[in-house]
């Protein structure tokens, strides 16, 4: 382990070290010294209560000594096997990742992070439909590899989308921002609904492998889909024999109160990718679940696909050890229970004291604040695809009090650790609201 100082680790970061998603010279990174539970320490020693869960992986927190502990023990036995080869980590992993996915969702593939698994989850439709092109929803994100950032929806897709990869896009429903005109939620779905059919009808359902979607959509904006919406998709990939790829990436392990998100709507995907919360985030690992008819085309067909480090034995050490924490701690009940008790509240409470909050929407440990400048207009206080000196501020204010939010574009996103306490959120939410007030004012 390196003894280097805060400061020469910054040194040679801005000297070495290549950011993703980022104008190099432009960047000032914070140093993160170590971090616990739901707190990290800056280089100057500061504390912050960490919003974010990083990218939104830190699912049970910072050093959890059980997930530590796994990972060390994994290490003393066999830290690294190829992936033809069984190892009983791996084997255990998906043992209990399959005892939580919906339906007959009973076979993983393991990848190294959630973009592969899309990747490899749009392979597997293609290969079984025979078909190529696949659909996706504006305002949505699947990782950045090439397919996978041509599927995503956002801004990050179009400096790097060539056209090339039969990928398709769509209005998915939101009903703050309709793109159908829609003022209730039944509009909402009905019009969308309406929308993709019509997508599909002008693409040509014999062309169509997969409609991929996140059940809730993560980084675009923690939309939650009106009642009926994903039953209707599934409805609609039923009718023409095209595979449904539900994207739990962000949404699943208990961050939406539930296992993963998709139960919300009690159906059953053909393919359901994860990553991040799987385990935490302590070891890079993601994979597909794989229904039966799907497992089928490739039960006597070799699947033309595999990564060197596909089930790592650390990774997957971590996933057991994650999973069984959070069946015999409630995690995913106490996710709920935060949603319901605190966030959902106490949001709606600085909604009615803020000015700049034209939304409030999440469940579980899940939440955004949609930020406008003006709420009868609801012109976002940052412009799609940016930022702006009012996010900026309150990013600032934010920390000076020892908050580490999430932000993009013009929202906030509230993201937590789901083993946050109820005081800890409390304690996030009221800085929040001193930070709004003092960008404000």
């Amino acid at each position: 382990m390196s003894d280097l100082s805060a400061d020469r680790a910054y040194e040679l970061d801005r000297k070495h070290v290549f950011h993703s998603w980022s104008a190099q010279a432009q960047l000032d990174p914070m140093v993160i010294t170590k971090a616990e539970g739901s707190y990290v320490w800056d280089r100057y020693g500061n504390r912050l209560l960490d919003f974010t869960s990083q990218l939104v992986f830190t699912n049970l927190g910072h050093q959890h000594p059980r997930i530590v502990k796994a990972i060390q023990e994994q290490a003393a036995t066999l830290c690294t096997v190829a992936p033809s080869y069984v190892n009983a980590a791996r084997s255990e992993a998906a043992r209990l990742i399959a005892s939580h996915t919906p339906g007959d969702l009973n076979r993983i593939f393991f990848t190294n992070g959630g973009a592969d698994a899309n990747e490899h989850a749009i392979r597997m439709a293609r290969l079984h439909t025979g078909r190529q092109k696949v659909l996706s929803t504006y305002r949505s994100y699947h990782g950045g590899t090439q397919l996978a950032v041509n599927v995503t929806g956002d801004p990050r897709r179009w400096p790097n989308d060539n056209g090339s990869t039969g990928t398709v896009h769509f209005f998915g429903p939101f009903l703050y921002r309709s793109a159908f005109s829609a003022t209730t939620e039944a509009e909402e779905c009905d019009r969308a609904l309406a929308h993709l059919e019509q997508v599909i009808a002008l693409e040509g359902p014999p062309t169509i492998a997969a409609i991929i979607m996140e059940s809730i959509p993560g980084t675009a904006g923690i939309m939650l889909p009106p009642p009926g919406y994903l039953q209707g998709v599934r409805e609609l990939c039923d009718r023409h024999g095209i595979v449904l790829i539900a994207d739990e990436v962000m949404a699943g392990f208990g961050r939406a109160g539930r296992w993963f998100a998709i139960e919300h709507a009690d159906i059953v995907p053909d393919l359901l990718t994860f990553a991040k919360g799987v385990n935490s985030g302590y070891a890079p690992l993601g994979g597909v679940a794989i229904s039966e008819p799907i497992y089928r085309t490739f039960a006597d067909r070799p699947y033309p696909g595999g990564l060197t480090y596909s089930g790592h034995p650390l990774a997957c050490a971590a996933a057991v050890a994650t999973i069984e924490t959070m069946q015999d701690e409630r995690i995913v009940e106490h996710a709920a229970e935060l949603g319901a008790e605190v966030f959902g509240p106490a949001l709606r409470k600085l909604a009615a004291k803020h000015e700049w909050i034209g939304e409030v929407r999440g469940t579980g440990v899940f939440w955004a604040l949609e930020l406008v400048s003006d709420r009868a207009t609801r012109e976002p206080l940052a412009p799609y695809g940016g930022s702006s000196p009012q996010l900026a501020a309150i990013v600032a204010a934010s920390n000076r009090r020892g908050l580490l939010p999430f932000t993009n574009f013009n929202r906030i996103h509230l993201v937590p650790p789901l083993t946050i306490t109820a005081d800890e959120a409390h304690e996030g939410l009221d800085i929040l609201d001193q930070a709004l007030t003092e960008a404000a004012s």
